[in-house]
C-alpha cells in the first residue's frame, strides 16, 4: 500500500469516526428522530453494509462475532445516542474517547503492563482534564448526558478488548452488528408501542448515513489501513477524532468553543498521547 493511499484512507477513517458524533448530534438536535430510532437505524444500516463488505472480500482469517460482543456494541450505540440528546458534539466525542482509552490503559496495567514515569504523568494529566471537564459550573456539560457517554466509552472499550484475536476484524464487526441490530430493533419496537418513538425523513437519512457511511464503511476502511500503520501511529491518529468532531460541531451546528473545553481537551488528549506514544512498555512478569 502506497504512503499516499495510507494517508488518504487513514484521514477518511478518522473523518468517519468524527462524523458519527456529528451526525448523531445533528439528527437529535435538528430533526424529529428520537435516540432509540436513531440507534436502531444506525445499527441495521451498519450491519447491512458490513455484511456486504465481508461477503465481497475473502479474508485469510475467519470471524463471525458473538452475542456478548454484540451486547457491548448495542450498549455503546444506545448510550451514545441518548447522550447526544443533550451533549455538544465535541464534548461528547472527548468523553467517549477518554473513557475508551482509560479502560484500555487500565486493562493493560491490570494485565501486567508497567507504565513509565512519563506515562504516569500523562495518565494523571488526562484524568485531571476529565475531572475538570465534568466539574460543576456554567459551561459544564449535562451530568446525565456525560454519564451516558462515559458508559458508551466503557462499552466500546469492552467491545474492543473482546475483539482482539477474534478473527478478521471486518467479518467479526459485521457479525456483531448483525447480532446487535435486532436488539436495537426490539428496543425501538417497545418505544413505538409505548408511543415514545418519533421519526422524520431528515432524521432517517442522517441515521442511515451514520450506520452505512461513518460506521459501516468507516470501520471497513480503518481495518483495511491499520495493518499498514505502526501501533503508535494508529494510536496517535485517533487523537484527532475529538478535535474533528468539535470542529464539525462548530462549523455545522454553531456550537461554541468554550475555554473549559479547550483546556480540558489539551489536558485529556495530551495526557493520553504521553501514554500511548511511548514505544516501549515494560511488562511485569507473572507472579
Amino acid at each position: 500500500m502506497s504512503p499516499l493511499r495510507i494517508l488518504f484512507l487513514t484521514a477518511g477513517a478518522m473523518a468517519a469516526f468524527a462524523g458519527n458524533s456529528l451526525l448523531c448530534r445533528m439528527a437529535l438536535k435538528e430533526t424529529g428522530i428520537d435516540a432509540t430510532s436513531f440507534t436502531a437505524i444506525r445499527l441495521i444500516s451498519g450491519a447491512l453494509v458490513l455484511w456486504a463488505v465481508a461477503r465481497s472480500t475473502r479474508g485469510a482469517q475467519a470471524g463471525q462475532g458473538n452475542w456478548w460482543s454484540a451486547l457491548a456494541l448495542f450498549s455503546y450505540a444506545a448510550c451514545f445516542s441518548f447522550a447526544y440528546v443533550s451533549l455538544p458534539t465535541g464534548t461528547g466525542a472527548l468523553l467517549l474517547f477518554g473513557a475508551v482509552q482509560a479502560l484500555m490503559i487500565g486493562f493493560g496495567v491490570w494485565s501486567g503492563e508497567r507504565l513509565r514515569p512519563l506515562q504516569l504523568a500523562g495518565l494523571v494529566l488526562a484524568f485531571g482534564g476529565l475531572a475538570g471537564l465534568l466539574l460543576p459550573g456554567v459551561s459544564a456539560p449535562p451530568l446525565a448526558g456525560s454519564v451516558l457517554m462515559l458508559l458508551a466509552g466503557v462499552s466500546w472499550g469492552i467491545y474492543s478488548l473482546r475483539g482482539k484475536g477474534a478473527g478478521d476484524p471486518t467479518r467479526v464487526t459485521a457479525g456483531n452488528f448483525l447480532r446487535a441490530a435486532p436488539l436495537a430493533a426490539g428496543l425501538g419496537l417497545v418505544m413505538l408501542l409505548s408511543r415514545g418513538a418519533s421519526l422524520d425523513a431528515a432524521g432517517l437519512w442522517l441515521a442511515v448515513a451514520s450506520g452505512a457511511l461513518t460506521s459501516g464503511f468507516g470501520y471497513a476502511v480503518w481495518y483495511t489501513v491499520v495493518p499498514a500503520l505502526k501501533a503508535t501511529t494508529a494510536a496517535s491518529v485517533q487523537l484527532s477524532v475529538p478535535v474533528l468532531a468539535a470542529l464539525g460541531g462548530i462549523a455545522f451546528l454553531g456550537e461554541p468553543l468554550t475555554l473549559r473545553l479547550t483546556l480540558t481537551s489539551v489536558a485529556i488528549l495530551g495526557g493520553i498521547a504521553l501514554v500511548v506514544l511511548q514505544k516501549r512498555v515494560v511488562r511485569v512478569p507473572a507472579s
